[in-house]
């Protein structure tokens, strides 16, 4: 595996997104929901910089089967909270190909939350294809398969602390 990013790089992006949606939500309670599996982590370090009021929900997605994207996306299980006029943020580890994010984005447009942004510690913006923004990205990456820092290869590599690409030779 080679490092595409390092911890120390990774702990100064979490920390300048939370900056700014602590600037952006000031006074209005946002909801974060977190998509599983990946995104615990992201999760869990960015919530620690936020000092606004914010509350907290998690989908479980999936669309990956071992180094694949299998273009349908599976619901684990839903949203406890109501997100009716709610400020929502969508919190994810990976923006890849854009089919989970568009499908979830969707999903919850029809729930008529207050407005839905999207934070997303890693981006493929070459390869996705989305008809909307992406309010907090973290990184812009190539096209490889990533690993660490929650993100995994059939459940394994989501505890390394950075970001390495994944090549043939470690599978």
């Amino acid at each position: 595996m080679i490092e595409l990013i390092s911890k120390e790089k990774i702990d100064s992006s979490v920390n300048r997104i939370a900056n700014q949606i602590n600037f952006d939500y000031e006074d209005r309670n946002p909801l974060f929901i977190s998509v599983l599996s990946g995104s615990f982590v992201f999760l869990s370090d960015l919530i620690r910089k936020i000092n606004i009021d914010i509350e907290i929900d998690f989908i479980k997605v999936n669309s990956y089967k071992n180094l694949k994207s299998t273009e349908k996306i599976n619901f684990k299980f839903d949203l406890s909270t109501k997100i009716k006029n709610r400020n929502i943020i969508i919190i994810e580890d990976i923006i890849d190909t854009g089919l989970t994010i568009n499908t979830i984005y969707n999903y919850f447009l029809q729930l008529k939350p207050k407005s839905i942004s999207i934070a997303t510690l890693l981006f493929k913006k070459d390869r996705s294809n989305l008809n909307f923004d992406i309010d907090y990205v973290g990184f812009n990456i190539p096209l490889d398969f990533v690993v660490g820092y929650g993100l995994d290869y059939n459940q394994k590599l989501r505890n390394l602390d950075s970001i390495f690409l994944l090549e043939n030779k470690d599978l």
